[in-house]
C-alpha cells in the first residue's frame, strides 16, 4: 500500500536519518502532533515503549504496512512480532531488490 510522502500515517515505514538510530527502519504507530510521531520496530523499541521522533529527522517511505495499519485501526495496538514481520517483509522485498539493482514495479517474477 502506497502512502503520501508529506503526511505521515500510522503503519507507515520510515528510515531514521539522524540520531542514535540513524540508518534503521521503524514504523509509525502514533501521530503526536504535526511535528512528532511515535516509532517502534518490535525489537529494541517495543510498542509499549515507543520512541518519540521529529518528522524532520525521518525519511517517510512510500509504503504502509497493511497488517500493522489494520491492527492499529481495529484494536489500537499491534504486537511486536507483527512490527518485526512488517519491517522484515519490507526490507526483504524492497530494500534488498533495490540494492541488487532490480527495478520493482509491483509485480514479482517466479524465477
Amino acid at each position: 500500500m502506497v502512502g503520501s510522502d508529506t503526511n505521515p500515517q500510522p503503519g507507515q515505514i520510515v528510515l531514521i536519518k539522524s540520531g542514535r538510530d540513524a540508518g534503521q527502519y521503524a514504523i509509525i504507530i502514533r501521530l503526536m502532533d504535526e511535528r512528532f510521531v511515535m516509532l517502534a520496530d518490535g525489537g529494541r523499541k517495543k510498542f509499549d515503549c515507543p520512541k518519540k521522533k521529529n518528522i524532520q529527522h525521518l525519511q517517510l517511505l512510500n509504503y504502509i504496512s497493511p497488517e500493522v495499519q489494520t491492527s492499529l485501526v481495529e484494536t489500537g495496538r499491534v504486537t511486536n512480532g507483527k512490527l518485526r514481520f512488517a519491517l522484515a517483509k519490507y526490507v526483504n522485498e524492497f530494500v534488498y531488490d533495490m540494492k541488487k539493482g532490480v527495478s520493482f514495479n509491483g509485480e514479482r517474477r517466479c524465477n
